[in-house]
């Protein structure tokens, strides 16, 4: 079967809409729906998609990016540019899910559906490198399994395809049935079903009976009679059923798991014999997604010998970008498990985001396994290259280097790995951002490794994903039309200052927030151009805030008195924003300021008010609504005043994260979202709808048993009466964990295990009471994550999570993840 042609006149008869077409046999090969991740602009679709953000907005980012091929709702653009192909419908999402139905439908290709709410994407990944020799696999990209992400995954299928691995994850009710449309699997595949996303649903049931769909119409269905006990067997999918259990009779009864050297031995029952397989991996949730692969080869009717040979040789699969610091002021991205022109593209993607280098290299090894003739491949990926303006390529492998002349940059090629390593002394790399992206064979981790500064084994690691899924979370939330201002104060609450800036000037907040000007100055220096207001300016700052078109916070007559005398004859119109004291009583004007202060805004042309704005005291809180209500209404009437004496009218706002939450109303023309982004409220029970952000873990340095009676640290202060075994890790007071956890006070996680602090916190080293846990040296301890929650870590020790996140030291390593 060849693959389909389309037009954009033949998607238009497929979408069966009204269309504006001025090239009726513009060829179509890419849909996209981010004007800022376009790769062929000339034979791309774009999809004014409205979600969170309205997609009509980017229509001009992507004719900028010289895309003249849209699918629109509102006619009104059809006007405003003349030259381009418009298909009009009434609902964009829908017209690019009814297209991908079209494309799956022209393919006869045997499908494996996966859906479940952890382990999806682990497993399809696992799935490919255990199947990739009999079949030619498409997949989804990286974890693409949402109402979008299936749609955009499903086109990818091209005739030289003969089996489709798919996930689909959902977050409500009569969300599955199109995507199993979509996908058509013949073969369903039930992961774990546990709380991701459980607010969207009644019930666990009904989570269950709604991620079910997707197997409507399989053929064999392969799951665990653990996860669906909710319904009865009569309704479960599949003509066929393939059942594993580790706890229950199942077609695949998993008798034993042992722990081997870093690695699990499983035994089973199947068809009345015991079999057994290895897995190299130990993690309690790696060892599930194995059995769940384990079944799957079962399933498919490869032996129990064959499946054994696979699974031990599976690989770890890094679903996620690292962003860490590298050496000579480099910034590194590390994806240097997997190579595929999809992911490579969504890496790149990452890649530009990041404005605090000016220099963008690639290191890239070749591809495999793609499907296409090495011209076209490298063709496309030298195309790819020049679209997203990387400067300087270092290709590794004899292949990529056959096809040098293709690439019109900076280049440098290497037969192997080894050849690079060697050649690496005398290699030149400083004040750049490098992309280290290799297939799994190349051993690319050896490069990162490079690359990557050397610092103590204790890291923050922060999930931008996330991030990002918090601010969509406040701008599901917020009015249409009302803007959002950024907190990045105090190093971005601990997090990172560049690296979050980036990302949020990326997803286009409007304003950032800084403290001091020199954490403004170091975004400006860092390539950061949206307005940025300095909250906490300083007279001896001035002269560098207007040097770098910051915003400065003008608090009192006097420090405006004082900014308008450093602003120089040729400064009008400058930006700042005026700060009320509407109840914090920290910072503001006052009522009794606004007359002196209204006469002299009215008489200088020196400087422009941006907003006008104040903060909330207790917006989470519902014992002080009364105050909050009088806050808001002081504010109002202030604001009004000053208003009244200006020709034009500033932004207003008020709400914080808390705000934005309890305060509907209270939104204004802005609001300001601080300790949300990173998945706090405390207008939120358990911070409902919200994601962690971010996990801090160090390693265990070493374990000591001690006898009866013997100490441990500082003055003696830790006891163990009978005895036991100690494990000193690498974080102490220097690093932010502070001495208040000693003695029993903190605990931290280690291979699932919640273990007590013992003795004093030292300045580099903590030492935690193991006895009866199996640590050794090198082991991870969690000091906070999801289950180990921060919030309850501020509670231990009568603080806020804010002063537990930005106490958290410089020398700790940041580590960026971005899926």
């Amino acid at each position: 079967m060849n693959d389909p042609s389309y037009t954009i006149s033949k998607i238009a008869e497929i979408l069966n809409a009204d269309a504006r077409i001025i090239d009726t046999q513009a060829i179509i090969q890419y849909l996209i729906i981010d004007s800022r991740s376009v790769a062929v602009p000339g034979n791309s679709l774009f999809f004014a998609l409205s979600s969170h953000r309205d997609g009509h907005e980017f229509i001009r980012d992507a004719y900028n990016k010289d895309i003249r091929n849209f699918v629109i709702t509102e006619e009104k653009y059809v006007q405003e540019y003349s030259d381009c192909n418009f298909i009009v419908v009434a609902n964009a999402l829908s017209a690019l899910q009814k297209l991908a139905i079209a494309h799956r439908s022209h393919f006869d290709l045997k499908t494996i559906g996966i859906t479940g709410s952890n382990g999806k994407t682990i497993v399809k990944e696992w799935l490919y490198q255990l199947l990739a020799a009999d079949y030619n696999i498409v997949r989804s990209p990286k974890s693409y399994n949402s109402q979008i992400g299936v749609a955009l995954s499903v086109w990818q299928i091209e005739a030289v395809n003969t089996l489709g691995i798919f996930e689909a994850g959902i977050s409500a009710v009569d969300e599955m049935e199109i995507l199993a449309d979509i996908i058509q699997p013949q073969i369903g595949i039930l992961t774990n079903i546990g709380e991701a996303h459980a607010e969207g649903f009644s019930s666990k049931r009904e989570k269950l009976k709604e991620k079910l769909k997707l197997f409507k119409d399989t053929e064999l269905f392969i799951y665990s009679p653990d996860y669906v006990g909710e319904v009865s067997f009569r309704d479960l999918p599949g003509k066929t059923k393939f059942s594993w259990s580790s706890k229950q009779p199942a077609d695949l009864r998993i008798v034993a798991v042992e722990p081997i050297e870093g690695n699990c031995y499983l035994r089973a029952i199947y068809k009345d014999r015991e079999i057994e397989c290895m897995l190299p991996f130990k993690d309690k949730a790696s060892i599930e997604n194995g059995m769940i692969c384990w079944a799957t080869l079962l399933a498919l009717g490869y032996s129990a010998e064959q499946a054994d040979l696979r699974l031990e040789k599976l690989s770890h699969v890094s679903m996620r970008l690292e962003l860490k610091t590298g050496i000579n002021q480099c910034s590194i991205i590390d994806d240097s498990y997997s190579a595929d022109i999809s992911s490579l593209a969504i890496a790149l993607d990452f890649l530009n985001q990041q404005n605090q280098h000016p220099k963008k290299t690639v290191i890239l090894s070749e591809l495999f396994e793609t499907g296409q003739d090495d011209f076209d491949l490298y063709t496309e990926i030298a195309d790819l290259l020049a679209q997203k303006k990387v400067n300087r390529l270092i290709g590794i492998g004899p292949h990529i280097a056959r096809y040098a002349e293709l690439f019109q940059l900076e280049t440098e090629f290497f037969e192997d790995t080894l050849a690079f390593i060697e050649a690496f002394p005398g290699m030149q790399f400083s004040h750049e951002t490098i992309l280290v992206k290799g297939a799994r064979r190349f051993e690319f981790g050896r490069i990162s490794k490079l690359l990557t500064q050397k610092v103590h084994d204790t890291v923050l690691e922060i999930d931008l994903n996330a991030m990002v899924g918090n601010l969509q979370f406040y701008r599901s939330k917020i009015k249409p039309g009302v803007k959002i201002m950024a907190m990045v104060k105090a190093f971005s609450y601990g997090s990172g200052s560049f690296e979050i800036a980036n990302l949020l000037q990326f997803h286009k907040v409007d304003y950032l927030a800084v403290a001091y000007a020199d954490e403004g100055i170091a975004l400006r220096k860092a390539g950061i151009t949206l307005p940025i207001m300095v909250m906490s300016p300083e007279e001896s700052a001035f002269e560098a805030i207007i040097k770098h078109n910051l915003e400065p916070e003008i608090y009192s007559l006097e420090i405006l008195n004082s900014f308008l005398n450093a602003l120089s004859d040729y400064d009008f119109d400058y930006p700042i924003h005026i700060k009320i004291d509407s109840g914090m009583h920290r910072l503001g004007f006052d009522k009794k300021d606004v007359e002196h202060l209204s006469a002299m805004l009215k008489d200088s042309q020196r400087v422009s008010v941006q907003s006008i704005f104040s903060h909330l005291v207790a917006s989470a809180e519902a014992e002080h609504d009364g105050f909050t209500q009088a806050q808001i209404d002081k504010f109002s009437a202030i604001a009004t005043e000053l208003i009244a004496v200006l020709t034009y009218k500033p932004l207003l706002h008020i709400a914080n994260t808390s705000g934005i939450s309890r305060w509907p109303d209270a939104q204004m023309d802005m609001v300001r979202l601080g300790i949300g982004l990173y998945g706090f409220d405390s207008a939120l029970a358990n911070n409902r709808g919200l994601q962690t952000t971010m996990v801090l873990k160090t390693t265990v340095t070493q374990v000591k048993t001690l006898d009866a009676g013997e100490t441990v640290g500082y003055s003696r202060k830790g006891v163990l009466p009978n005895g036991g075994k100690i494990a000193t890790v690498k974080i102490g007071y220097a690093d932010g964990y502070s001495r208040a956890f000693g003695n029993g006070i903190g605990k931290m996680l280690i291979n699932g295990n919640l273990v007590a602090t013992i003795g004093s916190i030292c300045m580099d080293m903590t030492m935690l009471d193991v006895s009866g846990v199996d640590v050794k040296p090198g082991d991870e301890a969690i000091v906070f994550n999801r289950e180990h929650d921060i919030m309850e870590l501020a509670k231990q020790v009568n603080t806020i999570s804010y002063e537990i996140l930005t106490n958290i030291s410089q020398r700790v390593k940041r580590v960026y993840f971005y899926e």
